[in-house]
């Protein structure tokens, strides 16, 4: 029983990286406020580049016959066939469809066509109660 009767007390000690008596801890870094000259030139460099894509936006739907959403490059469409063209051609003309389709109902309209189709289906498809009541 001599072998367990020792008993260290006080507080375990830290091995590795303890500096007279404390641990070290990195300092927080103080986030600087932007400024507001800054904040407004990275504003207008937006602005600036938003323009500038909107210009070569525009060129390019002016000066290709294809549409914006083909893979290919707008000079090489002397190298397509025939069938990729009327594809492409088809392609645009469904989502100018699409687009005009959507522009034309509004969020009421959407809404109240949701509601008239789940009116006409049948109880079936309904959540059946559980439990008392």
């Amino acid at each position: 029983m001599a072998d367990y009767d020792f008993r260290p007390g006080g507080s375990l000690k830290f091995k590795g990286g303890v500096a007279e008596g404390g641990i070290v801890k990195k300092k927080k870094k103080s986030k600087t406020k932007p400024n507001s000259q800054s904040d407004s030139a990275k504003d207008r460099e937006r602005e600036r580049v938003k323009e500038l894509l909107f210009k070569e936006e525009a060129e390019l739907a002016s000066g290709s016959a294809s549409g914006s959403n083909s893979p290919a490059l707008p000079g090489s469409d002397d190298r397509k066939t025939d069938a990729e063209r009327r594809f492409e051609e088809a392609q645009r003309r469904r989502l100018e469809n699409k687009v005009a389709q959507l522009a034309r109902k509004t969020h009421k309209d959407r809404v109240n066509e949701l509601n008239a189709r789940l009116e006409s289906l049948s109880e079936h498809h309904d959540i059946p109660k559980v439990g008392p009541g």
